[in-house]
């Protein structure tokens, strides 16, 4: 997927988004993220695509002041369903008017903002949008070429130089000797092998003919359970061969919410 079509799938994303959130109760407690609530979800979900859109809108390569930025959503949830999708079309917008290589902070350390953002924007829609499937009760769906998109998403960005560097104790947790996971979708073309080093953890998009430990499944299963949305045993097609406990411990240091 290129800018342009990450761009559209976050439109799109968000508005599913929008009308599920539109006028739910605001304390309603989101399961997933265990120290949010609804309001709390989608102050986070508008918040950050606002705060992205003013660092690419405005080519800002110090993110200080796009943090500095960022306000909190509508208290009325009748108003949430207009303020999400209106984020969701001022980022795109925004995205629009720049190129790939327009300079913009990156915090992966791959020094590619642009391109960074729009797919960190697209995979930050679609897990939340499972987290709000799971506090409203409603079917979570997704195409599988869209889950295998996002579930590169999580993976880039939770393997990224920038994640090691800055994420207190992820490193000393992730560091290891050549250890490997294989992650393959059954359904849609995605590969994924994550190599532990003292370092960094390597990724390649590629399949393997030995790994430690392989993962394979429907791409909104691998998605889901590698983000830790879905338990593993709730998880109906996924198949874990190999090193079981290397994937647990993989799982437990995959928790954006507490380490991040």
């Amino acid at each position: 997927m290129d800018t342009s079509a990450y761009l559209k799938a976050v439109v799109e994303q968000t508005s599913t988004l929008a009308e599920w959130v539109d006028g739910k109760d605001a304390s309603a407690p989101v399961p997933t993220c265990p120290k949010w609530t609804l309001a709390e979800l989608v102050d986070h979900v508008g918040g950050t695509q606002r705060m992205v859109t003013m660092l690419v809108g405005e080519r800002l390569t110090d993110p200080s002041r796009a943090f500095a930025g960022i306000v909190p959503g509508p208290t009325d949830p009748g108003q949430w369903r207009a303020w999400l999708s209106d984020g969701a079309a001022e980022a795109s917008r925004a995205f629009a008017s720049a190129t790939d290589d327009t300079p913009v902070w990156d915090p992966s350390g791959a020094a590619a903002g642009v391109p960074f953002w729009s797919r960190r924007l697209f995979g930050e829609v679609c897990v939340h949008r499972a987290d709000a499937a799971v506090a409203l009760g409603v079917p979570y769906e997704l195409a599988p070429e869209l889950a295998v998109a996002a579930a590169e998403d999580w993976l880039d960005t939770m393997t990224s130089q920038g994640y090691w560097d800055n994420v207190p104790g992820y490193a000393d947790a992730m560091r290891g000797n050549g250890q490997t996971l294989h992650f393959h979708a059954t359904d849609a073309p995605g590969d994924w092998v994550a190599r532990r080093e003292q370092d960094r953890i390597v990724l390649e998009r590629t399949a393997a003919a030995e790994a430690d430990v392989v993962v394979r499944g429907s791409a909104i299963d691998l998605l889901l359970v590698i983000s830790r949305r879905r338990p593993l045993d709730a998880a109906a097609t996924l198949e874990v061969r190999g090193d079981r406990a290397l994937f647990d411990h993989w799982i437990e240091h995959m928790d954006w919410v507490a380490t991040g």
